[in-house]
C-alpha cells in the first residue's frame, strides 16, 4: 500500500497484520481521487476531509498529500488509531489533521459541536457493518457538518445497497471495482 499522488507520492503506508483491516486498495483509491478531481488537481487544496472508519488512514493521507488543509481521521479501534498516527509520523506530517478515536456517530456529534464543516467525507465501515453505513448517511443528511457543495463517498460491498437517497443526500454516481463499490452523494435541496 502506498500514497498514489501529491507530495507523499509513492511513499509506503503500513497496515495491521491479519484481516482486521480492509484498506481501500491503491487502484480504488486512485479511481476515487481521479473522479473527484476530474482533471483539476487543485480541487483538494484548502479543503476539509472526514475519513470515517479510517482504518489505516490511507484515504485521508491521500487527501493531505494532494493539498487538503485538514483531515479528521475517525476510527474506533485503538490499534488502528495508533497505526494512523504511525503512518502520519512516517511521512513527517505534524499538522493539518486530528485522529479522533471514537465511535463514528459520537465522533460526528462532537465534530458538529466544534462547528466543523467538511467539503469531502469518505465513509468506509467494515463491510459487515451495513447498519453503520445507513446510520451515518442518515445523520449526515441532516447535519451541519456538510458544506453546501460537499461530496460524500461511501465504500461498500457490491452485495449491499445503501440506497440512492437519504434526503437531502442524493447518490449521483456509483462505481464498481471487484467486490468494492463507491457510491457518491451530494446534497440536493
Amino acid at each position: 500500500m502506498r500514497v498514489i499522488a501529491g507530495r507523499f507520492r509513492s511513499r509506503p503506508l503500513r497496515s495491521l497484520p491479519g484481516m482486521d483491516l480492509r484498506p481501500t486498495a491503491d487502484r480504488l483509491r486512485e479511481t476515487l481521487f481521479n473522479v473527484l478531481s476530474a482533471g483539476n488537481p487543485t480541487v483538494f487544496e484548502g479543503k476539509v476531509w472526514l475519513d470515517l472508519c479510517a482504518g489505516t488512514g490511507a484515504v485521508g493521507i491521500e487527501a493531505l498529500s494532494r493539498g487538503a488543509a485538514k483531515v479528521y481521521f475517525v476510527e474506533s479501534s485503538s490499534a488502528a488509531a495508533r497505526l494512523i498516527g504511525r503512518n502520519l509520523d512516517s511521512l513527517g506530517v505534524d499538522a493539518g489533521f486530528e485522529v479522533v478515536k471514537e465511535d463514528v456517530i459520537r465522533a460526528l456529534r462532537r465534530l458538529e459541536a466544534k462547528s466543523v464543516t467538511a467539503n469531502f467525507v469518505f465513509l468506509d465501515p467494515p463491510y459487515l457493518m451495513e447498519k453503520v453505513c445507513v446510520q451515518v448517511l442518515q445523520l449526515l443528511s441532516q447535519s451541519p457538518l456538510l458544506a453546501s457543495d460537499a461530496v460524500l463517498i461511501a465504500e461498500h460491498d457490491k452485495r449491499f445497497e445503501p440506497g440512492d437517497r437519504s434526503a437531502p443526500l442524493q447518490r449521483y454516481r456509483k462505481l464498481e471495482q471487484g467486490d468494492a463499490v463507491l457510491s457518491f452523494y451530494r446534497l440536493v435541496r
